[in-house]
């Protein structure tokens, strides 16, 4: 609980040290004196990266609108940060205060997309993923001692579970739970995917994207991910956009570029632009890490890529896809991105791009991805409402009784 106490005057004179200034919000003693509503049930959202900014905000619009809640948001200082994330938080308009100050405040609930600093906070956390599924498909660096992320080492501190209720996405992962860290199983919620639920959402403005994208009649767009890791596809070759610009003829082809935020934060938006400056002279399409990347999914006659979440997604929705052989290094057995590689068409970078290319066009999406998409979840179209289901259970509010609903992806903006 808060130590401040109001003694009159101006919001300095309860306020601590200078270095640890505090934003006016409600669950501060002093601060309540300046609110206008009383009474409302606060809720956290948990910025520490950009994936889970993304994922968390497809879970907000169902909270925000009731009267009787307030949300904020905070990026945990755990002495690490990614550049660029406190600019994009502060860019959604919503309430955001110091890490110092939330971790001092009692909220009503905390959603979050990773664990980062959870632990440190007085409320009731909703832990859920930031990526395709809870259970990791890359290979930790780090001490792990399950392998997949669902275990006591990140669920337990000090004897006991943090998250108050743990959102997984599939049937699957409750069995993995159930083998790694039983004494969070009462805790487990299966929620599926609400990111997944908007990008199939979207399948009715394909037409609407690929314009956006700028597509040409006739014109085929081919999707180009990497996720972050020197195994990943622009990790194996940073060249890989330009020779996909370069054999590809143009008036068939509209490469679009969806890197992982962790490229972008981790380098710097100028640095990686001017990385991609010879390509995009060429005619690549970049998409800003934000968002587009669901859209351009949608919007997709192939998708090309390695194991990270979007080519999961785009396998799953029925985009053909091309996985890069390099990236199986970093693929952990019996994950997901396991089965991503049986339902892709293998992509050797040693070899021209462009037969490639045509041949998993004309392949098809397979059989596999109704398997893959089990994988990804086992609640199609309904994590969002389970989701709101969940978050007023531990606000011990009733559940407002309008349904939710999926909303379809924005469409994208590209880089100019």
């Amino acid at each position: 609980m808060s130590k401040h106490v109001y003694r009159g005057g101006s919001p300095s004179a309860g306020r601590g040290p200078a270095r640890e200034s505090r934003v006016i919000a409600s669950g501060d003693p002093v601060a309540e004196y300046w609110m206008s509503r009383r009474g409302s049930r606060r809720v956290l959202v948990v910025a520490p990266h950009l994936q889970a900014v993304t994922r968390l905000m497809d879970v907000v619009p169902v909270l925000e609108s009731d009267f009787r809640v307030q949300v904020m948001l905070t990026v945990p200082e755990t002495g690490y940060r990614w550049a660029g994330v406190e600019e994009h938080v502060r860019g959604l308009g919503c309430l955001t205060i110091p890490w110092h100050q939330a971790v001092d405040t009692r909220f009503d609930l905390a959603l979050a997309a990773c664990d980062w600093g959870v632990a440190d906070l007085d409320a009731p956390v909703l832990l859920m993923s930031h990526g395709a599924g809870s259970v990791r498909s890359r290979i930790s660096p780090h001490r792990d001692p399950a392998g997949h992320g669902l275990h006591a080492g990140r669920l337990v501190r000090g004897g006991e579970v943090v998250p108050a209720a743990l959102a997984l996405a599939t049937d699957h992962e409750v069995a993995v739970l159930a083998g790694s860290c039983a004494a969070a199983l009462p805790r487990a919620v299966v929620a599926g995917d609400p990111s997944y639920d908007r990008l199939l959402a979207g399948r009715p403005y394909r037409d609407v994207y690929r314009r956006a994208l700028g597509a040409k009649p006739g014109q085929r767009v081919v999707v180009v991910t990497s996720t972050w890791s020197e195994h990943s596809l622009y990790g194996n070759d940073p060249l890989v956009l330009d020779r996909l610009v370069g054999e590809l003829p143009a008036e068939e082809h509209l490469v679009v570029a969806v890197l992982h935020p962790f490229i972008w934060h981790g380098y710097g938006r100028r640095q990686v632009l001017a990385w991609l400056a010879a390509a995009r002279a060429r005619g690549l399409v970049v998409l800003p890490p934000e968002e587009g990347w669901r859209a351009a999914l949608v919007a997709a006659d192939l998708a090309v890529g390695d194991h990270g979440s979007v080519l999961q997604y785009a396998a799953a929705s029925g985009v053909p896809s091309l996985m890069n052989v390099g990236s199986l290094v970093d693929v952990r057995r019996g994950s997901t991105a396991e089965v991503l590689s049986r339902v892709a068409a293998p992509l050797h970078l040693d070899r021209p791009l462009l037969p490639q290319v045509r041949r998993a066009i004309e392949r098809g999406a397979g059989t596999g991805h109704a398997e893959l998409a089990a994988r990804i979840t086992s609640r199609p179209g309904q994590a969002l409402g389970i989701l709101r289901r969940t978050s007023y259970r531990l606000l011990g509010l009733e559940e407002p009784a309008h349904a939710v609903p999926v909303a379809a992806v924005p469409a994208p903006r590209p880089l100019r």
